[in-house]
């Protein structure tokens, strides 16, 4: 069994499905936060790697990019609605800004690969980067740019995309990592994410 039917069969089997969603809209900030929507393969990965570093309050697992409005997850998972799997990160501007966002978010994908992230293979787990307006647009582009002038990596297939609306995932999807602990890292190791990472990032 490879390892995306393994993570659909976890997720039918311990919440089922058929759960209601509600829609966030592409507000830039709330308050004294700001978010940023990033695409980086499975969003239980994603949003783990963001929780970790300083300044980000919390990782939102969600969906964006497609024009059906309430994706569900199996729709998402093959492929059927045109959305990607993407985490929706809360931050405080005053303690890590959207530049130090996307430094961090490179080093936690491979962008070296089209339309998959290590064992998830499909457009729904390409890398993307979803911009709420102009500000993060130019910063995005200019990252991008940087990343592909160094030479680091031969190719960089990540996209910079508008984002129009992002929807939360199901409950059960929201911080998987915590509640789940072992089957999280069985399939965090299994899918080779972090070795194929040391391999791309070697150099840095």
């Amino acid at each position: 069994m490879g390892f995306l039917r393994f993570k659909q069969g976890l997720v039918l089997a311990l919440c089922g499905i058929g759960i209601n969603l509600s829609v966030a809209g592409a507000a830039h900030s709330a308050g004294e936060t700001r978010f940023a929507v990033l695409a980086g393969g499975c969003f239980w990965c994603t949003e783990s790697d963001f929780e970790a570093l300083p300044g980000v309050i919390e990782a939102e697992s969600g969906y964006a990019g497609g024009k059906k409005p309430n994706p569900t997850y199996e729709e998402v998972s093959r492929g059927d609605s045109g959305h990607i799997e993407v985490v929706k990160v809360i931050y405080d501007p005053k303690k890590v800004s959207y530049e130090a966002l996307l430094k961090h978010y490179w080093r936690t994908v491979d962008p070296t690969v089209a339309n998959q992230q290590f064992c998830d293979r499909g457009s729904q787990y390409k890398t993307a980067i979803f911009y709420a307006d102009a500000e993060q647009l130019a910063i995005a582009e200019k990252s991008k740019t940087e990343l592909v002038r160094s030479g680091v990596l031969p190719r960089v297939y990540t996209e910079i995309l508008p984002l129009n609306a992002f929807y939360p995932a199901e409950e059960y999807h929201q911080d998987y990592y915590k509640k789940n602990p072992l089957r999280y890292k069985y399939y965090r190791n299994g899918c080779g994410r972090d070795a194929r990472l040391k391999e791309v990032w070697k150099t840095q």
